[in-house]
């Protein structure tokens, strides 16, 4: 598997994470601004929102493309620069080179699910999202899925850890659930993210065939009020009757089965074990 060259779309802490386990692997790393960058990647600096191709496009064809993009904003607007037309610009880039990666990992969400009555949701689901997150996300995917390049979508649930604290730090201010319960929630910490992205990469270098769609969740799809309950706990805080965090915006129990049975399994099983680490 060393010698394996790989594009990471989007270079921000999820892609530094997946560089870092994979030590030997070379390549690029597309973002809009310049940066530290991980040992063996070079910068290539573009705007996926912006149809112009790059003047340093690799001229090698990557063996892989890993896509883990992040909108400039939480609107329709910004959603669809970065995922519909981001994605529809570097595939036509790649195009435009001749360039035809091995596989492409897209870093999905589950959001494009919009089961909402905390049903079980797996790989096979039905994806009708009622959020126009998961419509954005959802024809991303399609784009991606009729491009003709062998693409593999892992639909990550809430990712927390790290610098990513905003649902933490929200209870810590006073908000809360406020009682509202039966409205599952599902996430991931960034590194079993990341983890679950590497393990993929590398499986699909031994020749391991690759499913077209993972769920990447945890172990331990949660009412949000028994997160915060317990965050509350942990952290000696107590809720302030004015502010009310926004319920969950579906409600659904995701499985990590097919992931698990690739070999993976996350290093934080559950809420507890990520957030502790974070208190």
């Amino acid at each position: 598997m060393a010698g394996n060259s790989i594009l990471y779309v989007g270079a921000g802490s999820l892609a530094h994470q997946v560089a870092a386990l994979l030590p030997q692997w070379h390549g690029w790393a597309l973002r809009r601004t310049a940066g530290s960058l991980p040992q063996g990647l070079q910068q290539v600096l573009a705007d996926v929102t912006s149809p112009v191709c790059p003047g340093d496009w690799p001229q090698a064809c990557p063996d892989y493309v890993l896509i883990t993009l992040v909108p400039a904003a939480r609107t329709v607007e910004a959603y669809r620069q970065a995922y519909v037309e981001g994605v529809r610009n570097v595939l036509a880039w790649l195009q435009q080179h001749g360039q035809r990666p091995k596989r492409i990992l897209f870093a999905s969400s589950v959001g494009v699910y919009g089961q909402s009555d905390g049903q079980w949701v797996d790989e096979q689901s039905v994806t009708e999202p009622e959020r126009w997150s998961g419509q954005v996300m959802l024809e991303a995917e399609q784009l991606l899925v009729d491009s003709g390049v062998p693409v593999t979508l892992v639909r990550l649930a809430g990712i927390y850890g790290g610098a990513r604290r905003g649902f933490l730090e929200r209870v810590r201010q006073g908000y809360h659930a406020g009682g509202n319960l039966n409205r599952f929630t599902n996430r991931i910490h960034e590194a079993d993210a990341a983890g679950l992205l590497a393990h993929l990469l590398q499986l699909d270098a031994a020749g391991t065939p690759l499913a077209p769609v993972y769920v990447g969740v945890d172990d331990e799809p949660v009412e949000q009020d028994e997160v915060v309950r317990w965050l509350q706990q942990q952290m000696d805080v107590s809720g302030d009757p004015q502010l009310l965090l926004n319920p969950a915006g579906s409600s659904k129990r995701c499985s990590n089965r097919l992931a698990r049975s690739t070999g993976w399994a996350p290093r934080y099983a559950g809420y507890r074990d990520g957030y502790s680490g974070m208190i």
